[in-house]
């Protein structure tokens, strides 16, 4: 149970890191000053769940390691994030895009999360509820704006989403180390979450004016520790620092 309990908690770590990373690229290279700011503290935000859930996987771990250890000196088949999260920005409509499919599962899975059996999950879901709250109303926003603006928006909307859509099912999936959580009510069963994440999907892309992809061709692998070939140019320039100088500190 301590290793499913690790594995699922790096799980969650790492996919926050990996998307704050994402975002993180957009800082002082936005299309407006408003947004760059509004990006930069969902990043900050996502950094700040990271770092709650890599100190309490060190805690599981006992090996004497810390938060910097897990976060920048794993390989890349260690990383245990969604691989929706470690997809390219491309243009401001496809990181809007991801960062609205995924908020609308993270919402979910952080409510059910106040209901867990773990008090420190429970209390890092506490904590993060509001902010999580808060990326959805922006993304949410966003994607009704553009879907429903320009028809040149609104093409980059839908080619965003059709793009993306590979690689949602996954969230609402459960890997073999979430199984025993699960019936120990650690853990929510993410499959539960289907019906209620399409819902939501569904309702903002009516508003937006955009269609929701039909295709059921979905990707998977990232909570196993298999990934995109995205992952390792992101792990390259995040670690380099750490990896150039050993034991560096703040």
């Amino acid at each position: 149970m301590k290793t499913d309990l690790l594995n699922f908690t790096l799980h969650l770590a790492d996919t926050h890191l990996i998307l704050g990373q994402r975002l993180g690229e957009w800082c002082g290279h936005n299309f407006v000053l408003e947004q760059d700011i509004a990006m930069s503290n969902i990043a900050l935000d996502l950094f700040g769940q990271s770092r709650s859930l890599y100190q309490y996987a060190a805690e599981l771990q006992g090996e004497g390691k810390t938060e910097d250890d897990l976060a920048f000196l794993r390989g890349e088949r260690q990383y245990k994030n969604l691989l929706l999260v470690e997809q390219k920005n491309g243009d401001f409509a496809h990181t809007l895009t991801r960062q609205f499919f995924y908020d609308v599962f993270h919402l979910l899975q952080c409510e059910e999360l106040l209901k867990s059996s773990d008090e420190r999950l429970r209390a890092i879901a506490e904590k993060s509820v509001k902010e999580v709250r808060y990326h959805l109303t922006w993304s949410s926003e966003w994607v009704i704006r553009l879907g429903d603006g320009t028809s040149e928006s609104h093409a980059r909307m839908q080619k965003a989403a059709d793009s993306l859509w590979m690689w949602t099912g996954e969230m609402c999936t459960n890997a073999p180390y979430e199984e025993a959580l699960i019936k120990a009510s650690i853990a929510p069963d993410n499959t539960k979450f289907k019906a209620q994440w399409t819902a939501k999907v569904q309702e903002i892309f009516n508003e937006a004016t955009l269609k929701v992809p039909m295709t059921d061709n979905q990707q998977s692998g990232g909570k196993s520790g298999v990934h995109s070939e995205n992952l390792g140019f992101i792990l390259a320039e995040m670690q380099i620092l750490q990896r150039t100088y050993p034991g560096l500190s703040w």
